[in-house]
């Protein structure tokens, strides 16, 4: 059994990265996966069937509500942005979304908080080296945001599920850091360039309502693979993962910024991890994700509709991510 459990975890993290096809089709790709996942590690059940069938609900229901609100109010939210970059400098922009998205990205979802962002990116109309550092940062801080409650992204559902926690559970074992990390990254923000120039080429159009509706229907199925995959890695978090220090398991999850992150907690939270090690494995993850495209959804979504590439994204990630995971774990080390 665990032969075959490590097999389908090799299958899901690499698959998304090296299969252009499974890339595409992801959402099927790890409703199969899951459906093996727990089949393999005979946890198929009614109880299964069930958590597949409702845990993913509150998150589709926040993208969906929120995405025909914002469908609904883009002209307005463009006349307050244009509105704002008449007033105030690009960079004090910047760090206003920052704050505003990272802080409210739990709520309003990670996807919408992106498309936001996006929308507000592309208003700005500075140089492709500015925006694209904007970008990178904002989407740190929307990552770390989201996750403080289960309606955030597909990592905080896919958490609070498996720990059998409730719906403010992360936002008190992470709230501090999350924060902190919020606002430094929004600090960093005040001492980007702001040039104009050629922009970044986002997608200006208003998603159709067609748009609207299979965005949530695809969040949908891809955290119903997530709860399959939970549910059969659990005797690999059981047997492993438990017994790693705090340490190890933050850094481990560095791994995130080419994986996304959700697929890893999937595989490692657990009940019978410590406070302190669900808070080494979620902060890893979380800071790891924001360091290249594939480690998070905002990440994805910004970088798809703006066409940054790779190489772009990791210049500023990278830069970014690592001080912020030294600073974390020497945080995490205090704390013990």
């Amino acid at each position: 059994m665990v032969y075959g459990l490590g097999l389908i975890l090799l299958a899901v993290l690499l698959g998304p990265v090296l299969v252009r096809r499974v890339e595409r089709n992801i959402e099927v790709f790890f409703l199969l996966a899951g459906t093996l996942a727990s089949a393999a590690a005979g946890q198929w059940s009614k109880e299964l069937l069930h958590a597949a069938l409702t845990e993913p609900l509150p998150l589709t229901v926040a993208v969906l509500v929120f995405g025909v609100v914002v469908r609904l109010l883009r002209p307005t939210l463009d006349r307050e942005v244009e509105r704002l970059v008449k007033r105030f400098a690009p960079r004090w922009i910047y760090f206003g979304l920052i704050i505003l998205l990272g802080v409210t990205s739990s709520i309003i979802t990670a996807v919408i908080a992106a498309l936001i962002l996006v929308e507000a990116i592309a208003l700005l109309k500075l140089d492709r080296e500015s925006e694209t550092a904007a970008v990178v940062l904002a989407c740190f801080a929307i990552g770390l945001g989201a996750a403080l409650t289960p309606v955030g992204e597909p990592l905080s559902t896919i958490a609070i599920a498996n720990l059998h926690a409730d719906f403010w559970y992360l936002a008190r074992l992470l709230g501090p850091l999350v924060l902190a990390g919020i606002v430094i990254v929004g600090v960093i923000s005040l001492f980007l360039p702001a040039k104009y120039g050629h922009s970044l080429k986002a997608d200006t159009h208003p998603d159709s309502w067609s748009e609207v509706f299979v965005r949530a229907g695809k969040v949908y199925l891809f955290v119903a693979g997530l709860v399959g995959l939970s549910w059969g890695f659990r005797p690999l978090v059981d047997q492993y993962i438990s017994k790693m220090p705090q340490a190890a398991l933050f850094w481990l999850n560095s791994v995130s910024a080419i994986v996304d992150n959700a697929t890893l907690a999937a595989a490692e939270i657990g009940p019978s991890l410590t406070r302190a090690q669900q808070r080494g494995i979620l902060m890893g993850l979380l800071i790891s994700g924001g360091m290249l495209i594939p480690g998070n959804i905002p990440n994805i979504v910004a970088a798809g509709r703006l066409g940054i590439s790779s190489r772009e994204w990791a210049r500023v990630g990278l830069v970014a991510g690592l001080p912020l995971m030294l600073l974390c774990f020497a945080v995490l080390h205090w704390l013990g």
